[in-house]
């Protein structure tokens, strides 16, 4: 089975620069990385299979990968690309989430 290439659109890079910078500021570099390990592990899991996360109901064609309690980030499958569209705080009002992601589409 063939691997498809993962890669952030420049909303959810600068979200992921900002997302990390916090992490270490409040809670360390520990935290920094244990996070990175993590988002890493989803990102080769999707790259391996990239259903292999919910479909979004509200949004077709986005995929919806939950990395901690805390994040997700949000993914569309091109022929043999995986684009991450966005980072979110699942603690983010649902709403502000979906316009959000009216706009990136």
């Amino acid at each position: 089975m063939s691997s498809y290439s993962v890669f952030l659109s420049p909303i959810a890079e600068k979200k992921l620069i900002l997302l990390l910078e916090y992490l270490e500021i409040e809670w360390g570099v520990k935290s920094k990385k244990d996070y990175l390990k993590q988002l890493q592990k989803a990102f080769n899991t999707i790259s391996k299979n990239p259903k292999a996360f919910e479909e979004s109901k509200s949004f077709k064609n986005l995929y919806r990968c939950i990395v901690t309690k805390q994040s997700a980030f949000f993914y569309r499958i091109n022929k043999k690309e995986i684009e991450i569209i966005t980072i979110i705080d699942n603690r983010q009002n649902p709403e502000i989430i979906k316009k959000e992601l009216r706009k990136l589409k």
